[in-house]
C-alpha cells in the first residue's frame, strides 16, 4: 500500500460543504426540507416518487411484475425525483420520506393514504398487500426475508462504500477502495455459492429477494454501474452472471428498469410512467413477452 499523508480527525467535526465529491451539492449533515414543493398525485392507487437507481428499480420492477400477474390495484403513477437537483428535499417528498431518499411510495387505496419508504419495506408492503412474490410456507418465507434484509444491510458497502470511493470520491484513497473492494467480492462470493444450485435466491420461486438483489449485484457483474467489472474480476461469479441474465430477460423487469430513468439511450428511458401505454413509444423488442414470466 502506498503511503498517504496521515489524517488526524479534529476534536469536533465540522461540515465542509465543498468536500463531498460528486454529491457535494446534495450531501449535508441535517435532515428536513429545504424548500416548499407539493408532490403531484396522479389517478392510480399507487403513487411512486423515485429515480431509476438500483433502489428505485427494485420498486418499479415489483409494480410491473404485479401488473403482469393481473393485480390491477398495483397500477401506479411514477414521478421523477431528480436527486442531483435536490428534489428529495422538497417539503412534500420529506412528508413521504423523512429520510429524503428515493424511492417513496404513497398508497391511496387505503382509508388514509399510507406512506412507505425504504425500498425493502416497499417490496415487503406490496408483497403482503397483493399476496405475491413472498413464499407462504413459514421456512421459505423466512429464507426470503433473510435475503431481503441481507441486501438492505450489504448494499451500503457496495454503493456508499466501494461505489463512492472507486467512482465518485474527489480523491482516490487506496485503503478505502481496497477495503470495500474486498467486501464487495466477499458479498459476490456469498451470492455465487448460494446460487450454484438454485435458479433464484429462494430456489425455484422468483421473489422479492431477487427483485432487491438484482438491481445492485446484477448491475455490478453486467458492468452497468461503476465500470468496475474488470477491477473486481466479476467474470469469476458465473452463477451470479447466469442468474442476472435470467432475470434481465423478464418482460416486467425490462419495463421496470426503464421507469424514472433519465440517462443513457433515450429508448431506455421512461422518465414518468402513468399508464402501461406509456411504454408503447419505446423500443418494442425490449418489451416482448418471454418464457420466464412465471
Amino acid at each position: 500500500m502506498s503511503e498517504n499523508n496521515e489524517y488526524t480527525p479534529p476534536k469536533v467535526w465540522k461540515w465542509d460543504a465543498e468536500n463531498g465529491g460528486a454529491f457535494a451539492k446534495i450531501n449535508r449533515p441535517i435532515a428536513g426540507a429545504t424548500h416548499d414543493k407539493e408532490l403531484p398525485v396522479g389517478k392510480h392507487p399507487m403513487q411512486l416518487y423515485s429515480l431509476a437507481t438500483p433502489n428505485g428499480v427494485k420498486v418499479t420492477v415489483m409494480l410491473e411484475e404485479l401488473l403482469a400477474l393481473g393485480h390491477t390495484g398495483a397500477e401506479y403513477d411514477a414521478y421523477l425525483v431528480n436527486i442531483g437537483e435536490g428534489d428529495q428535499f422538497g417539503s412534500g417528498f420529506v412528508d413521504a420520506n423523512p429520510n429524503s431518499k428515493i424511492p417513496a411510495l404513497v398508497d391511496h387505496s387505503t382509508d388514509k393514504p399510507t406512506r412507505v419508504f425504504e425500498s425493502g419495506a416497499i417490496l415487503l408492503y406490496l408483497a403482503e398487500k397483493f399476496d405475491a412474490f413472498l413464499p407462504k410456507e413459514p421456512a421459505a418465507r423466512t429464507e426470503c426475508l433473510s435475503w431481503l434484509f441481507w441486501q438492505m444491510g450489504s448494499a451500503p458497502y457496495l454503493g456508499g462504500g466501494f461505489g463512492h470511493f472507486y467512482s465518485y470520491a474527489p480523491v482516490k484513497i487506496e485503503y478505502c477502495i481496497d477495503r470495500f473492494a474486498m467486501e464487495v467480492k466477499r458479498q459476490l462470493d456469498v451470492l455465487n455459492r448460494h446460487l450454484a444450485d438454485k435458479k433464484y435466491m429462494c430456489g425455484d420461486e422468483y421473489t422479492i429477494a431477487d427483485m432487491a438483489i438484482w438491481p445492485w449485484y446484477g448491475a455490478v457483474v453486467s458492468n452497468t454501474v461503476y465500470e468496475a467489472a474488470e477491477f473486481l474480476s466479476t467474470h469469476e461469479y458465473t452463477h451470479v452472471i447466469r442468474w442476472t441474465k435470467d432475470i434481465s430477460e423478464r418482460a416486467a423487469v425490462k419495463r421496470g428498469r426503464m421507469v424514472n430513468r433519465a440517462w443513457g439511450d433515450p429508448s431506455s428511458q421512461l422518465r414518468e410512467r402513468h399508464d402501461a401505454d406509456d411504454f408503447e413509444t419505446k423500443t418494442q423488442d425490449k418489451l416482448e413477452p418471454d418464457n420466464n414470466d412465471k
